[in-house]
């Protein structure tokens, strides 16, 4: 097939090219600058000149794809909720190109949409559409295309990891340092999913290939791994130390963090692995941080 892959020269996107074009897809990626526009054409993949601003410039190269992966996300957390919506229009953009035909669409959320509690372990059967969190505008538009018949699929992604970078735990890092200490909140006991980004990018290959019109596919590797073995391990690796807060301390010492460093983001992909025979093969998050090279955010210490 041709993909249309949006972010294929980020974190993730990259590693989904790689998948895809190992695989013998061709893949036409979204470049907003001339190094990445390089950097696409050195993979093997083609390019399109556009911009998440701009949602029409990405519909014009949806119209012309097979299938569509949009991985393309503006991670300015100080501007999470803009940044969700700005999301849903380029997805109604891209879902709009693709109306009228059985071309795949395959957008990204996150695992933490699959909750029906602050507690629970999120699964892919679950949406509630009056979620708090300001990512749920994604497969709230999702939705309204696969109503409007639309091929829909969803990729929901976990703290995706290798040794650079590791989801919100990259900016968790980043905090300690500048912090001169690893802060957890109480006992640490709350837990985050997490997968490798190569075997993420394996899912949404699959999820390409064998995929099902409106269903919901969790990118989890690991169900959960304890806050408090996270610290452990980056008080190590950094020569900082742990310290717990209370709730109410959090918000003053975390900032923005603050909102996802006490919470339960749990997630199976139980059903996943069944529907998609996927089967992580990895190294665990714990493994990467214990293998990441911190030099680099030591020497500004």
């Amino acid at each position: 097939m041709r993909v249309f892959l949006t972010g294929a020269s980020g974190f993730i996107g990259s590693r989904i090219l790689a998948e895809l074009l190992a695989a013998g897809h061709q893949v036409t990626g979204l470049a907003r600058s001339d190094s990445s526009a390089q950097a696409l054409k050195a993979a093997g993949a083609d390019v399109h000149r556009g911009t998440l601003e701009e949602p029409d410039t990405l519909a014009t190269a949806a119209q012309h794809a097979d299938a569509v992966i949009h991985t393309a996300f503006d991670h300015d957390f100080g501007r999470f909720a803009e940044n969700c919506e700005q999301d849903r229009r380029v997805i109604r953009a891209m879902g709009q190109a693709l109306k009228g035909s059985n071309r795949p669409l395959i957008i990204t959320s996150g695992t933490g949409i699959g909750d029906d509690s602050p507690d629970a372990l999120a699964q892919e059967e679950q949406f509630n559409s009056d979620s708090l969190n300001p990512r749920v505008a994604s497969e709230v538009e999702g939705n309204a295309l696969l109503a409007a018949g639309v091929n829909m699929r969803v990729v929901r992604l976990p703290q995706v990891h290798d040794t650079i970078r590791q989801g919100l735990i990259t900016y968790y890092i980043q905090h300690a340092v500048e912090k001169g200490v690893v802060a957890y909140i109480d006992e640490g006991n709350n837990v985050w999913s997490a997968a490798h980004v190569s075997d993420v990018a394996k899912l949404y290959r699959l999820v390409l290939e064998r995929g099902e019109n409106g269903k919901r596919y969790h990118a989890v590797a690991e169900e959960g791994v304890p806050m408090r073995q996270i610290a452990e391990r980056l008080a190590n690796k950094l020569n900082l130390p742990q310290i717990s807060l209370s709730p109410a301390e959090a918000q003053a010492h975390f900032g923005w963090l603050a909102i996802f460093v006490g919470k339960n983001l749990r997630a199976s992909s139980a059903w996943t692995r069944q529907h998609l025979s996927w089967h992580p093969t990895g190294p665990s998050l714990l493994e990467d941080l214990q293998d990441m090279d911190y030099a680099p955010l030591l020497s500004f210490r």
